[in-house]
């Protein structure tokens, strides 16, 4: 009888205990998880939502493509980082982090670059253009040259 009260105590405090770690770590890495999902959370707009959010004083135009291509045309107030530069993650660093970026390159494939790396260096608030500039001069609006 003692031998099955020992036995039957030892299986509760080995279940309760791996029950415990287990759920721990559920706990820990559904944390990780979400804090590496909302801080990498990058909203992908249309062309119209871009210029909308594109006229609040408060949000920057991220233009990540070359001096060359943003000389030619560019979305009116927009900054330009080239995502290509070795410079560009000492010239991302200075920026403010608390603000929104509206990112965009020729079509899509830069932005997205750009995103990812300035996720991973703590931007949280990110916009990308997925059609790029190429859609912004197709739907029709204002390009500075």
């Amino acid at each position: 009888m003692k031998l099955l009260c020992f036995i039957l105590i030892a299986t509760v405090l080995v279940f309760g205990l791996s029950d415990g770690i287990t759920a721990e770590a559920t706990n820990e890495s559904t944390a990780k998880a979400s804090k590496n999902s909302s801080a990498s959370a990058v909203k992908k707009v249309s062309v119209e939502e871009f210029e909308k959010l594109s006229k609040d004083k408060n949000n920057v135009v991220l233009d990540v493509r070359t001096r060359k291509e943003y000389e030619a045309g560019h979305i009116t107030g927009a900054l330009n980082l080239d995502i290509n530069s070795p410079e560009f993650e000492k010239k991302v660093s200075s920026l403010d982090k608390s603000k929104t970026y509206l990112v965009h390159c020729a079509a899509g494939g830069r932005s997205a670059r750009a995103c990812n790396k300035l996720s991973g260096m703590g931007f949280s608030h990110l916009v990308d253009l997925p059609p790029g500039f190429k859609g912004w001069e197709a739907a029709g609006k204002k390009v500075e040259k």
